[in-house]
């Protein structure tokens, strides 16, 4: 790995060990989609693809990110957090009652509730890109030029009004607007492809009138990269097909779908753990 890489990738084993630190001591959490997120979403706040600023969360210049597949929310809190949206001895209260980070995250007007760096209200799998598309939409009635983002995964690409919002964003030339489907393969019940196969993802997109980009989810070389073309693209919307690999970093969490959303036990999580700083150790 380039050594222009190495910090970023060094963190993101980091954040990998809080939110497993995190799913572990509230006992309940979803640890695939998270472990295999942890270097784009590393990439976005870390590595500043996002223009934000987490000293002014609600800078009107900054660019918006929405997630609808909101059960992957620890790596998205742990990313925060280590970013300094809000201190990290928060994670500790990960899903427990009255808690800011609770299983999904929550968006609110209330200052009290509040937790810094969320945007929208996830849970229900396909409705997030609705709510990318409406702020899209809005910012480009107002003149405005920040980008929005939106995080979804490819078994939510089995939802209908995910393709509803497609066709909308599409018929609005929502230029400023920039998906990514985290393509894992897995789903709670199974594989993707055995559940319900999403056939040529690509090539239906396309079709529709995307730019579509493909990119190797682990390689912080290609992330920044594909990220750097989606953002120059002005002339359609675009739509990354991030392939990760689900529990990556765990051995025995890796690939294995009945981890999508399940606590380790004690001594799975040691395991976890162990694994995981000597990936940080060595940053590969």
């Amino acid at each position: 790995m380039p050594a222009n890489y190495q910090s970023i990738s060094k963190t993101a084993w980091q954040i990998r060990r809080d939110l497993i630190e995190m799913i572990y001591q509230a006992q309940s959490g979803h640890p695939a989609g998270s472990l295999g997120m942890a270097d784009i979403f590393t990439a976005l706040f870390i590595g500043k693809i996002l223009r934000h600023d987490s000293k002014r969360p609600e800078w009107n210049k900054r660019d918006y990110f929405f997630l609808s597949n909101g059960h992957i929310s620890p790596v998205f809190y742990a990313t925060l957090s280590k970013d300094g949206y809000f201190p990290e001895e928060e994670l500790k209260t990960f899903r427990h009652i009255n808690s800011r980070l609770q299983g999904h995250p929550h968006f609110t007007f209330d200052q009290k509730k509040k937790l810094p760096g969320i945007e929208n209200t996830s849970g229900p799998l396909g409705q997030g890109l609705s709510q990318a598309a409406g702020m899209a939409i809005a910012l480009e009635m107002d003149g405005k030029k920040n980008k929005v983002f939106c995080m979804m995964s490819d078994g939510e690409q089995q939802e209908g009004q995910i393709w509803e919002a497609y066709q909308f964003i599409i018929h609005h030339h929502l230029n400023n607007l920039i998906g990514i489907i985290d393509f894992n393969n897995i789903q709670i019940s199974g594989s993707i492809k055995e559940t319900l196969s999403l056939g040529n993802l690509k090539l239906k997109l396309m079709s529709f009138g995307f730019k579509v980009l493909e990119m190797d989810a682990h390689d912080f070389a290609d992330i920044f990269a594909k990220f750097e073309l989606a953002k120059k693209e002005n002339k359609q919307p675009v739509i990354i097909i991030a392939k990760s690999i689900p529990g990556k970093g765990v051995s025995f969490m890796e690939k294995d779908y009945k981890w999508h959303g399940k606590a380790p036990s004690e001594s799975e999580y040691q395991q976890a753990i162990k694994e995981l700083a000597i990936k940080e150790k060595y940053c590969g």
